[in-house]
């Protein structure tokens, strides 16, 4: 086979089917920090978003396509003229642009979601294909919920979509709905159909946690893109997983006989930049990036591991940028060092942002003696990601709580123009004291649904990274604080839910047309 016949492209969907999971949403400035990752990571195609879903999500796919090179950047579209047309508006800036264009096919979604026939899907598929090919010339086409499609009604739409100028046909099982010998036998139907005049793609989801096994079945049908998201994030269950794949298709290299073209190494920087991002904790036990994918504690497993690595790992953890805890750096160590170390963690920092985890890393330095790699992240979250950039800021908070006194706490918080407002509030301890405070301040009220307290590195002063899920006007939001002090820490990830909340998410409440679903797409 040759080099182009045997890549597979890897199209990533964080920021767009990523961001659509409950409480995923990322401001402005962390979109560009997960597209630059995925830059360093060596992907194919970034799908940016959505540009028609807000006024919010144009402006992020436009700062994409502008700053991010090297990378096709793609736009989503409903199979609408208005919505092309601002996709493209969105893209025009990209080095290497592409409209990603959809309608559903199913029964089901025809009757109930589209109310049309057949005859009016095709139709209308076939038009948004023509008029998309008129703005750019990389247009891909997805027949939604296609795993569900009646078989021969799926290959005549594809058909005529690539007659009409498809360059890329993508195949999702948008529910997960698939089982990875029937979506193999889907798939080499959609190739025998397309045959050498458009790139057959998969975008599986898991529902049934098979869209790893249904994405790689589809490769060895001659599917020749994978659709995926860093940590597997997404609607419901979530995407396949970009790192599950690219590790498989290179580890079983001799199986399955293809390659990627992605720079390995920097997977496990993507992903901390995905999880910093959106709040999102990666489970210990997820594959390839989770903390104990290359971790052994069963005796017989580390007499092994001494004797060969072989034995029990099956990837070498360099391979995809994993590195030790250990103790690399300390309270006399310079800002060159820290910056030579952040940049083998996979952090690109510009100078004033190195300034600004460099002074943080001195005040940790001062007061804890051993600092881990997990300690640096927690660092750089703090500081270039977190609230920094949002309409608040924590400058301090002094919080009283014991047996026989009232829990309370006072917060100052510090606004963009640089004013500071202050109150102070009780409650039924120091955490809620405080959430109360903030609320009082900012005027965000939002009810906790889930609070955790996760060690980010050992030892008795190790640092606390707090998740918490709110729900404020009927949507979902995550938020992450990181800090020695459980308290700091949870008012950092309050205050970034109320920073997220106040910068406003139209697409949250943005009406769509009868005839199709937004936040349902592929």
């Amino acid at each position: 086979m040759s080099e182009s016949t045997d890549r597979v492209v890897i199209f990533d969907t964080t920021l767009r089917d990523g961001e659509q999971a409950p409480g995923a949403s990322m401001t402005l400035p962390q979109k560009l920090k997960v597209a630059a990752a995925l830059q360093a990571l060596n992907v194919d195609v970034i799908e940016a978003g959505f540009p028609a879903a807000s006024p919010g999500d144009f402006e992020s796919v436009r700062a994409v396509a502008r700053q991010v090179r090297g990378v096709s950047i793609c736009g989503l579209a409903r199979a609408q003229r208005e919505d092309i047309s601002r996709a493209w508006d969105a893209l025009r800036e990209a080095e290497k642009p592409r409209i990603h264009v959809f309608l559903a096919t199913s029964p089901i979604h025809r009757e109930f979601k589209l109310r049309m026939t057949r005859e009016q899907v095709v139709q209308n598929a076939v038009a948004a294909v023509k008029y998309a090919r008129e703005q750019c010339p990389d247009v891909e086409f997805s027949p939604e919920d296609a795993a569900r499609t009646e078989p021969e009604f799926l290959a005549e739409v594809v058909a005529r979509v690539v007659e009409a100028g498809a360059t890329t046909v993508n195949i999702p099982d948008t529910v997960g709905y698939a089982m990875p010998a029937q979506f193999a036998a889907l798939i080499a139907m959609v190739r025998k159909t397309v045959g050498s005049r458009a790139v057959v793609s998969v975008h599986c989801h898991d529902d049934l946690g098979l869209a790893t096994a249904n994405s790689l079945a589809a490769v060895q049908e001659g599917a020749r893109q994978i659709e995926c998201t860093v940590n597997g994030i997404g609607e419901r269950a979530g995407n396949c997983s970009l790192e599950e794949v690219v590790m498989a298709i290179r580890t079983r290299a001799d199986f399955l006989r293809v390659h990627t073209r992605v720079n390995t190494e920097q997977i496990c920087s993507a992903s901390r930049a995905v999880s910093l991002a959106t709040g999102f904790l990666v489970p210990r036990n997820k594959a390839v990036v989770g903390q104990n994918a290359f971790a052994h504690e069963s005796g017989i497993h580390q007499h092994g591991m001494l004797k060969n690595v072989l034995t029990y790992e099956i990837m070498k953890p360099q391979d995809v940028g994993v590195r030790s805890t250990d103790l690399v750096l300390g309270k006399h160590s310079g800002r060159a060092a820290l910056g030579e170390r952040l940049e083998k963690l996979g952090y690109r920092l510009d100078a004033s942002e190195l300034d600004k985890v460099f002074a943080a890393f001195k005040d940790l330095a001062d007061r804890k003696k051993e600092i881990y790699d997990g300690d640096l992240d927690a660092l750089v979250e703090t500081t270039t990601f977190g609230t920094n950039g949002g309409r608040w800021k924590l400058v301090s908070i002094h919080a009283v709580s014991g047996t026989n006194a009232a829990p309370s706490a006072a917060v100052c918080l510090e606004m963009k123009d640089g004013r500071r407002v202050e109150d102070a509030a009780v409650g039924d301890g120091p955490v809620d004291a405080v959430f109360k405070s903030i609320e009082r301040i900012t005027g965000v009220r939002a009810q906790l649904r889930d609070f955790r307290i996760v060690s980010m590195t050992p030892g008795e002063d190790a640092q606390g990274e707090v998740l918490i899920e709110v729900e404020h006007d009927g949507r979902r939001y995550g938020g992450r604080g990181v800090s020695t002090d459980i308290i700091v820490g949870s008012a950092r990830a309050f205050l970034e839910v109320v920073n997220r909340i106040s910068a406003g998410r139209p697409r949250a409440v943005r009406p769509v047309h009868d005839e199709e679903v937004a936040c349902g797409a592929v």
